[in-house]
């Protein structure tokens, strides 16, 4: 074009129209065809711009055909779309694997909008822990659980605390951790969801066997000799009878007080051998056992009792096949205990019953559960009722249900409650 526009010029200097009138449609040609190579290279260069801003990065710009002119574009195009590509499949796998471990980890992940408290996102993990399909924003919560909803919002980035998670059937402690991060200007929460309850019950477990092995050992060290000195001075008392001055009556005070020394140590003695039991117990013997043989066993075994006091006990096993691998003797124990529990809460109460199921959670967990339509247990002691010592009753000592509940930490498992006071209670064996 710039040799075709210099010859036109010549012959325009030269006043040559004829030559200059034969040139003009090769300048024209010319024009269009500049015109023709622009559109070509904007179009596309637009479609060039169009797959990266739509990521389809599966475009190719055909460079063997293209014109001379286009094919260095064309061979840049794809090459910046292949760098692209690779950068989307390396970000593309990192977030899938990240998704994954996420998936993977027994912690629960919510992240949420800190403006609006829409969630973002929540793993699996979480999804089972709360029970819930899904959450639209961190306020939804508030309807399910308000304690834990009001302590969740309240967590600043950084902070760290326990909660309780309320459910139908049990409650159980969390340990909430939240962190913050920013990305395109907006401001979101990361909070962990981590289920501490199986360790704070085996830090509590242990701190409650140290105490009682101290405490045995001390008490049986210093009242086993008090005992002894008692019957010894009741002895000589009673040999020196006859060589004292005082009156009878003195001697006659004198043996109710050594007595009474003696039984009371007696008492203390027999006190501390009942609490060593709680440490008595260090490994269960396992077997694989099905629980309808466990369950026949305990039916045998308590059927008589529960008829005389007119209690009905059903038993609920879906899968007969259905086995366990445990101290068979250890868990009759627990069981038993349960039941004598259960038939202490139907007193008095119109078509008593106990019932027994044995059954597989979602999670392929055996599950042992004895419920009862009894009074139930108020919530203000629900808490307590498996720390050594604590009863409710005149006459209990305290050990069954912290008995159970070591016994249930043996087999690697736990043992949880759920109780309406005047309804009833269910106690949940997962092993």
């Amino acid at each position: 074009m710039f040799i075709t526009l210099l010859v036109a010029s010549y012959l325009l200097m030269n006043a040559t129209f004829f030559y200059l009138l034969l040139l003009t449609p090769v300048i024209i040609y010319q024009l269009g065809e500049l015109y023709h190579f622009q559109y070509k290279g904007q179009k596309e260069l637009k479609q060039f711009v169009e797959s990266i801003h739509y990521r389809d990065f599966s475009r190719y710009f055909d460079v063997k055909h293209a014109p001379l002119e286009l094919q260095p574009l064309r061979e840049g195009f794809n090459q910046i779309t292949s760098t692209f590509k690779d950068i989307s499949k390396e970000k593309e796998t990192s977030h899938q694997y990240l998704q994954k471990i996420l998936e993977l980890v027994d912690t629960g992940i919510l992240s949420y909008d800190a403006e609006n408290g829409e969630v973002m996102w929540m793993n699996e993990s979480l999804k089972r822990m709360l029970q819930l399909p899904y959450l639209k924003t961190i306020y939804s919560l508030n309807r399910r659980d308000e304690e834990l909803h009001n302590q969740i919002v309240a967590l600043k980035p950084g902070e760290s605390k326990i909660a309780i998670v309320h459910l139908e059937n049990r409650s159980f402690k969390i340990l909430l951790s939240a962190t913050a991060f920013q990305t395109g200007g907006k401001k979101f929460m990361l909070i962990a969801f981590q289920n501490i309850n199986e360790a704070l019950d085996e830090t509590e477990s242990k701190a409650w066997q140290k105490l009682l092995s101290v405490m045995t050992h001390e008490i049986m060290n210093s009242v086993a000799p008090i005992s002894s000195l008692a019957d010894t001075l009741k002895n000589r008392l009673q040999k020196s009878i006859a060589h004292l001055e005082n009156n009878e009556s003195a001697v006659h005070d004198l043996e109710i007080g050594i007595e009474t020394i003696k039984r009371r140590s007696e008492s203390l003695l027999k006190f501390a051998e009942t609490y060593r039991n709680l440490n008595k117990i260090t490994k269960p013997n396992l077997k694989q056992i099905y629980v309808r043989d466990l369950f026949e066993n305990l039916y045998q075994l308590m059927e008589p009792t529960l008829d005389q006091k007119n209690i009905e006990m059903d038993i609920v096993l879906k899968d007969p096949a259905l086995q366990v691998e445990i101290d068979p003797t250890l868990i009759e124990q627990i069981l038993i205990n349960l039941i004598v529990n259960a038939k202490e809460a139907l007193k008095d109460q119109p078509e008593s019953r106990i019932i027994l199921t044995g059954m597989l959670s979602s999670k392929g967990k055996v599950l042992i559960k004895v419920a009862d339509n009894g009074t139930g247990i108020p919530e203000d002691i629900l808490e307590n009722i498996f720390i050594p010592f604590f009863s409710t009753k005149k006459t209990g000592s305290g050990i069954g249900l912290s008995l159970c509940k070591q016994i249930m930490m043996l087999h690697k498992g736990n043992i949880t409650v759920h109780s309406v006071f005047g309804e009833g209670s269910v106690f949940t064996l997962q092993f």
